[in-house]
C-alpha cells in the first residue's frame, strides 16, 4: 500500500507521529537518545519542571505493583532555569518538538515558570493540574473546577503557545475537568495521570513508600485510563492526548480509537529502552495491515 500518514495536530503541535513520551519516565531524554535517535518521536514531553527546584519525597518511593508500580517521587527537579540551560539546550539541536510539563504550587508559579520559558526553544506546554495548591490547603489544583479554570485562564493569559493540560483520574467526573479545561483556553488536555493506590509489606507490617500513598501507573491502569479517554473524547471538542499504561503499537491504537489524537508511552520506558519506538512501529504495522493510509482515521473510530 502507498505510505501511511502518521503526523497529528494536537491543539496546534503537529507531530510527524502521534507518540510522545509520558512525563517524569524519560527526563529529557538523553539517557534513551543512547538507544535510538529520538528524533524519530512525535514528540519529547520533559519532567515535570518548577520555579525552583524541588528536593522531592522521602525514600522509599517506588514500588513494584502487578502490571504496574507506584511512585511517590513529589515532582523531583532542579528548577527551570536549569532546564532550559542544559536540557532545552540540548534538544534544540535533536529535531524533535518539545513539550515541557509545567508544575507549581500556586497559580503565580504555574505562571512564573511558563513566563521563564517564552524565550526558550519550546513547542508546547503541559500544565499538570495534579499538584496540590498550597494557597488552597493542599487540595489537588486538578480535582476542584473553580481552581482548573484559574490555573489554565492564568496560564492561557501568558502564552500563545499550544497548551495541554494534564488531568488527574481521581476525581469523580472526568468530563467535568475536562469541559472546565476547555473553557478556561486549553488547546488539548492528556490523561491520565497516576491513579492513587498504596502497596503493603506484609511481613514488616509497614507500607512500602515513606509517604504511605503513591501513584499507581502502569498496564493496570489502562482500562481506567481508555474509559477516561473515550468519556472526555465525547465530551469536549479539543484533541486529547492518551496514555496510561501503553506498552506496543496496538495499545496506542485502542487510545486513538477511543478518542486520543497522540499518546504518550510511560511506565513502559523502565521495562523496555525501546518502547517508545516500537510503539511508533507498531501503529505503522497496524495501519498497513488495516489498509488505513492516514492514522487520523483511527481518532474516535471505536465502534460502539
Amino acid at each position: 500500500m502507498a505510505d501511511v500518514n502518521l503526523a497529528v495536530n494536537l491543539g496546534g503541535l503537529v507531530m510527524k507521529n502521534p507518540v510522545t513520551t509520558a512525563s517524569g519516565t524519560f527526563a529529557a531524554g538523553h539517557e534513551y537518545d543512547q538507544f535510538y535517535n529520538i528524533a524519530r518521536l512525535g514528540a519529547v514531553t520533559t519532567k515535570g519542571v518548577s520555579l525552583n527546584g524541588w528536593a522531592g519525597n522521602d525514600s522509599p518511593r517506588i514500588a513494584e505493583t502487578p502490571s504496574g508500580m507506584l511512585n511517590s517521587i513529589g515532582l523531583q527537579n532542579p528548577g527551570v532555569a536549569h532546564l532550559i540551560e542544559h536540557d532545552l539546550a540540548w534538544l534544540e539541536g535533536k529535531g524533535v518538538p518539545v513539550i515541557v510539563n509545567v508544575s507549581g504550587h500556586s497559580f503565580e508559579e504555574y505562571v512564573a515558570v511558563i513566563e521563564a520559558l517564552e524565550d526558550a526553544k519550546v513547542d508546547a506546554y503541559e500544565i499538570n493540574i495534579s499538584c496540590p495548591n498550597v494557597d488552597a490547603g493542599g487540595m489537588t489544583m486538578g480535582c476542584h473546577v473553580p481552581s482548573v479554570e484559574a490555573v489554565v485562564a492564568r496560564c492561557r493569559a501568558v502564552t500563545k503557545r499550544p497548551m495541554i493540560v494534564k488531568l488527574t483520574p481521581n476525581v469523580t467526573d472526568i468530563t467535568e475537568i475536562a469541559r472546565a479545561a476547555e473553557a478556561s483556553g486549553a488547546d488539548a488536555i492528556s490523561l491520565i495521570n497516576t491513579l492513587l493506590g498504596m502497596a503493603v509489606d506484609a511481613k514488616r507490617r509497614a507500607p512500602k513508600l515513606a509517604r504511605v500513598v503513591g501513584g499507581l501507573s502502569g498496564p493496570a491502569v489502562k482500562p481506567v485510563a481508555l474509559r477516561m479517554v473515550w468519556q472526555c473524547y465525547n465530551a469536549v471538542d479539543i484533541p486529547i492526548l492518551g496514555m496510561g499504561g501503553i506498552c506496543t503499537g496496538e495499545d496506542a491504537v485502542e487510545f486513538m480509537l477511543c478518542g486520543a489524537t497522540a499518546v504518550a508511552v510511560g511506565t513502559a520506558n523502565f521495562m523496555n529502552p525501546l518502547a517508545v519506538p516500537e510503539v511508533v512501529d507498531g501503529i505503522l504495522a497496524y495501519c498497513e495491515e488495516q489498509g488505513v493510509s492516514d492514522v487520523n482515521e483511527l481518532i474516535g473510530a471505536l465502534e460502539c
